[in-house]
């Protein structure tokens, strides 16, 4: 399926035309705030390499799968039901079980006492050799990807490509790769069930790559009382795009956090999100031209881990892995 019949923008950042990718990433910004990204440099190999892995660990027993239960730090595998991203529409957690990445900082680095860093949690490489290496191989290429994006970012906002490499906003960023798996039921959302419930991502901006069943779903008006939602098809090797809360009030409303969610249509599906945050400290305030005399700023200046931290509390049942009590099955 060519993208021209496609959704969102599709944006090639291959092209050496940067002017014309930040212009047309502007425009995807301020419609939809999602866009497709493709001739990424990710090779194709690679990627079914990863989804490969992805599947091998999610056809683990259970009880193999729960030895690496999320932790305090937000890594490791978050069982079927345990988060519910819509609590209001749903009457139970997301059918979908998952597992955190995040980058690696060894015990011994003073960086590992702050929120959300430290070590991962990984699988035995007896059971899946070489799982680790392509994960961490896979964490650092979409990072680099996602750079990439945000100097755009920064770019389409009349800002100087190198805004977001100031000391203290990106150097030491909580960025989570969550492998995700949707078993092949149907959810059925008249009745409250979702693959994953209605919600804006939380932080700077999410790459996910997906496989070639379909499921993803936008909403451009998130307030409009009656919700229209549409379909965004996977297309082969590119990633799916979009904007988080956090950039969303950086520019002052000008760039679009878009509602989203996913219905699961009895087929079995896996996708890799990339969450790009900033450093847990950085503060988020209006951007300077986001706003003018006549456009003040509509947020005060937060810190992006308080923000962060308030959301997870909202939609993960706990994030210590110590509570292995009852573990959900998947919803068929």
């Amino acid at each position: 399926m060519g993208w021209e019949r496609q959704l969102l923008e599709c944006i090639d950042i291959s092209s050496p035309d940067v002017k014309s990718l930040a212009l047309q990433l502007r425009k995807a910004c301020l419609e939809t705030g999602f866009f497709y990204v493709i001739n990424h440099g990710i090779g194709e190999a690679f990627m079914e390499e990863v989804f490969n892995q992805t599947r091998k660990f999610f056809e683990l027993p259970l009880e193999e799968k729960t030895k690496v239960l999320q932790d305090k730090r937000n890594r490791g595998y978050t069982p079927y039901s345990e988060e519910k991203l819509d609590p209001v529409k749903q009457i139970a957690g997301d059918s979908k079980e998952g597992y955190y990445i995040g980058r690696e900082i060894p015990e011994t680095d003073p960086r590992a006492n702050e929120p959300y860093q430290g070590p991962n949690q990984w699988p035995s490489p007896e059971l899946l050799p070489g799982w680790r290496q392509t994960m961490e191989k896979y964490f650092q290429e979409v990072e680099n990807l996602s750079r990439r994006l945000i100097k755009l970012i920064a770019i389409s906002l009349d800002l100087d490509k190198t805004f977001f490499d100031k000391p203290g906003m990106f150097d030491h960023p909580m960025a989570l790769l969550r492998l995700l798996h949707y078993p092949a039921g149907v959810t059925n959302p008249e009745k409250g069930e979702f693959g994953a419930g209605a919600h804006s991502d939380y932080g700077m901006l999410t790459l996910l790559a997906t496989d070639s069943v379909p499921g993803l779903q936008i909403c451009k008006e998130k307030d409009a009382k009656k919700q229209v939602w549409e379909d965004v098809q996977p297309i082969k090797g590119a990633f799916i795009v979009n904007l988080g809360d956090m950039l969303e009030r950086w520019t002052n409303n000008l760039y679009r956090s878009t509602l989203h969610r996913v219905l699961n249509h009895g087929e079995e599906r896996y996708s890799i999100p990339f969450f790009m945050e900033p450093n847990f400290d950085c503060i988020v305030e209006c951007l300077p031209t986001c706003c003018s005399p006549s456009n003040p700023p509509k947020y005060p200046p937060i810190k992006s881990g308080d923000h962060l931290t308030y959301r997870y509390q909202i939609t993960h049942k706990g994030l210590d892995a110590n509570a292995k009590e009852s573990v959900p099955q998947p919803v068929h």
